[in-house]
């Protein structure tokens, strides 16, 4: 009887939360172990399915850079990265396009759907979602020397969001998944970072929480301890000194950016972990490290 009695409890927990989110929006990146292992793709598709059914307006982003690589090994192209991004020439592009719309995209919503959700796949560039323009990266070997230009391929930044075709899925109560590719003003497709897409389409749609998941705890402080909330200021001090480093960094600011453009909260949280979507929205303590500004 007593574990009947704490399931009820768990449940009477999450009633606030149910209660506060009820048809807010709580746009999610989807990428690392999560996206791989069997247990936790399923769990993620149950998860999703669950928020949808109480009345959460959900939208998620997938990315798919190990299922990109394994194709292009296939096809005996190897993989050339420039700070942390993927050289994409138009050959690899169409791979790339191939593998996370037609392959990755497809298989989120058939196991989101199997749970009885109602997901539907998109690319940025259906209903022109998202405009997007060449990245540009610059560096310079010397701080007295010009700044160069590096010419990365078809890879992409954020130009414009247009939210409309979302919005419209969440009035029928359709559940997005949407893979991080977008359409140039000239008509090139253009491969995006997925927690850059993740943070412009909360912001567009003033999304009430914005989680990145990863394959760590979330940010670590210096002894490796979770650091379980922190604002803009804290995040900043510790980007400074170091503490934040590596990739943690970019999905810090991706956090920051979309705090700034109007989203409430954003979270980093561990994939790894069986629920851990429903653990941080839904408990009082939560599993990552939640960003306010």
């Amino acid at each position: 009887m007593q574990k009947l009695i704490d399931k009820a409890n768990i449940l009477m927990e999450a009633l606030p939360y149910i209660r506060r989110f009820y048809q807010k929006t709580i746009v999610i990146k989807y990428g690392g172990h999560a996206m791989v292992d069997r247990e936790l793709k399923k769990d993620f598709a149950m998860d999703i399915t669950l928020m949808n059914y109480i009345g959460l307006n959900t939208v998620v982003v997938h990315g798919g850079g190990p299922q990109i690589e394994k194709v292009l090994k296939k096809m005996g192209k190897s993989s050339k990265y420039i700070e942390g991004l993927r050289v994409t020439d138009e050959e690899s592009m169409e791979i790339v396009e191939m593998v996370l719309v037609g392959k990755v995209n497809k298989e989120i919503v058939s196991l989101i759907n199997q749970q009885g959700g109602k997901a539907v796949g998109l690319s940025g560039k259906d209903g022109n979602l998202i405009t997007a323009k060449k990245l540009r990266l610059s560096s310079s070997s010397y701080k007295s020397s010009p700044r160069k230009l590096k010419d990365i391929g078809q890879v992409g930044e954020v130009a414009s969001v247009n939210p409309n075709v979302i919005k419209t899925l969440d009035r029928s109560k359709f559940i997005p998944v949407i893979a991080p590719v977008g359409l140039g003003e000239n008509g090139e497709t253009y491969n995006i970072n997925a927690d850059t897409v993740a943070g412009k389409i909360a912001s567009a749609l003033k999304a009430e929480k914005l989680i990145l998941l990863t394959d760590t705890e979330g940010v670590l402080d210096n002894k490796r301890a979770l650091i379980s909330s922190m604002n803009e200021r804290k995040a900043k001090t510790l980007i400074k000194k170091g503490q934040i480093s590596g990739g943690m960094i970019p999905k810090v600011n991706c956090c920051l950016q979309a705090l700034k453009e109007g989203v409430a909260k954003t979270h980093i949280i561990d994939g790894r972990i069986r629920h851990a979507i429903l653990l941080e929205i839904f408990t009082d303590v939560g599993i990552g490290t939640q960003i306010t500004g």
